[in-house]
């Protein structure tokens, strides 16, 4: 089984204790081993640090799914392990390569954590998608949209 992310870039701290918590609910009990996270915004690098802790307990893999190719002198936090750059995305124009990201990244996921406090922007509209696709989503914010 596996699991994708999707929130806020301006993601709050105080997350970080829920994420925790669905993530071991994932692993103890749906039996997902595998998760594909982004590398942009907050939500995201809570996530990865999330998943890093974790990973020393759990026998779990965590993917950080690329849209772009890292620059050379691009730096990556601690937190990202594994890098994963999806078939094909190299032939989408660049201000669609986040989309396609995301996209793949729902196709390739039977469960879909997501921190959506707002009902515009992508958090909300990958949100949307996946649960069109009859992904099992969870929604960690408990702030009405």
């Amino acid at each position: 089984m596996r699991c994708t992310f999707f929130g806020h870039k301006d993601c709050p701290k105080d997350v970080e204790k829920q994420l925790q918590m669905v993530i071991i609910d994932l692993i103890e009990n749906k039996k997902v081993r595998n998760f594909f996270v982004g590398n942009q915004g907050r939500f995201d690098f809570f996530v990865r640090k999330t998943l890093f802790l974790l990973s020393k307990k759990y026998p779990i893999k965590y993917t950080v799914v690329l849209a772009y190719m890292p620059r050379e002198q691009e730096n990556f936090d601690e937190y990202v392990g594994n890098t994963l750059y999806p078939n094909d995305i190299e032939n989408v124009p660049k201000k669609f390569a986040i989309s396609f990201r995301n996209r793949w990244m729902i196709e390739n996921s039977e469960y879909v954590v997501t921190f959506v406090k707002y009902s515009w922007g992508g958090a909300s509209q990958f949100k949307e998608l996946a649960e069109k696709k009859r992904k099992i989503v969870i929604n960690i914010t408990t702030e009405k949209l």
